[in-house]
């Protein structure tokens, strides 16, 4: 007989998990959750900050002003500022310095004196002269009073020998006549000795003349090449010898000379403006004019140099200055050409323009990817080129930031 106590039938088996189970595993989930979207985002931030970002540019046509200014740019190009008026002032005789009045950035008129030589002998020289001068006249002084007493005593010896010739001889006449012609010849010989004195005067003199170093023009000193104690000379000789004493320049001369690609520099005319931009001064420009373009080419580099005038004068701008030249079109000069294909015409960075698979291309972002773009350009000239054919403006170029570009590629 079986008891209550040990009634098996009654025993169940408990399948529910219990409690603490249940919470552990609603905790993975919600951590399992987390990470996941954690892991999510991580590829979406990398992906998207893997786009490199680029730099670009709108295509705009020469034609509506696309060079940044009121006229169109026909062509660009780089130059330096130059001194049209410039000289290394040099000694004319060698010597040692012993005086310099100016420094870099003085000032000076033209025959202002910039430097002296030492130059007590040529002093003494010049005294010298002088004195032999004063000599050489004192003679011509006392051969003219001789040779004047001489001819009157020839003219009284004459006039005796022609009244009564017992009196005085013949001989005695013509001896009194050769001391006459030999007295004059005496001043002769005395005057000409003035007139070589003089000239050794004149000569020590200019020599003295050339210690002083003057200014050839009105202008300013760019550097000083020598300084006092050292010794200078029309030509460098070597060794401790210098040649120039300042460079000086004609600040108001100042002019840009810039090589132009001979493809363009038809576009290029006597009296065209321009507009100049110095690379130290990035934003601020300056107005210019053509005043030569020089009657040959640089068959090396197929440029032809351009020579153009600095309108707005500035003190900001100085020599050996780099400057970029945009040739401003005219409007009679386009008149010659229709407006379709001058508006198909863009100036853009040569650093977009490359080469892939013997074509030019350039690329374009659309829709936050890259597009390669098949084009027509021209030579380089003042880091642009001018394409022709392929854009129809509007489209963003890239400029640069991609350096393996590919088709498709997702940019910023």
């Amino acid at each position: 007989m079986t008891t209550p106590e040990h009634d098996l039938s009654k025993l169940r088996i408990n399948r529910d998990p219990p409690p603490q189970v249940r919470r552990a595993f609603g905790r993975t989930l919600i951590i399992v959750g987390v990470v996941v979207v954690l892991l999510v985002g991580a590829f979406l931030y990398f992906r998207g900050s893997s786009a490199p970002t680029v730099q670009t540019l709108v295509a705009t046509p020469i034609s509506t002003g696309g060079g940044g200014g009121a006229a169109a740019t026909s062509v660009t190009a780089n130059g330096y500022v130059v001194a049209r008026i410039r000289a290394a002032v040099s000694a004319k005789i060698p010597g040692r310095i012993a005086s310099l009045t100016v420094d870099g950035g003085s000032q000076v008129k033209r025959g202002q004196v910039i430097a002296t030589l030492e130059n007590a002998d040529y002093a003494a020289a010049v005294a010298e002269a002088r004195a032999n001068l004063a000599n050489a006249r004192a003679q011509v002084i006392e051969a003219m009073a001789d040779s004047s007493q001489t001819a009157r005593d020839a003219r009284r010896v004459t006039q005796i020998h022609g009244n009564d010739p017992a009196l005085v001889s013949e001989q005695d006449a013509e001896n009194a006549r050769s001391k006459a012609e030999q007295a004059a010849a005496r001043t002769g010989a005395a005057r000409a000795r003035v007139e070589a004195a003089d000239a050794a005067l004149r000569l020590a003199q200019a020599t003295l003349e050339n210690t002083y170093i003057r200014a050839p023009f009105t202008g300013t000193v760019l550097r000083k090449e020598a300084e006092i104690g050292e010794v200078v000379a029309p030509s460098v000789g070597g060794g401790l010898t210098r040649g120039a004493v300042v460079t000086m320049a004609d600040l108001a001369s100042l002019e840009v000379e810039v090589d132009v690609n001979e493809a363009y520099i038809g576009r290029v005319s006597h009296k065209q403006q321009a507009r100049i931009t110095l690379d130290a001064y990035p934003d601020t420009s300056f107005r210019g004019e053509v005043r030569q373009v020089v009657p040959t080419a640089d068959r090396q580099r197929a440029t032809v140099q351009v020579k153009v005038s600095i309108v707005d004068h500035d003190p900001r701008i100085l020599p050996e200055m780099g400057a970029r030249v945009d040739f401003l079109a005219s409007d009679s000069g386009t008149t010659a050409t229709s407006s379709a294909a001058t508006a198909s015409r863009f100036r853009i960075p040569a650093a977009a323009v490359h080469d892939a698979g013997g074509k030019t291309v350039v690329w374009l972002v659309r829709d936050g990817r890259l597009q390669m773009r098949e084009v027509a350009a021209g030579p380089v000239s003042g880091d642009f080129r001018e394409v022709t054919r392929g854009l129809s403006g509007g489209e963003r170029i890239v400029t640069g930031g991609a350096e393996q570009p590919e088709e498709g590629m997702r940019v910023k």
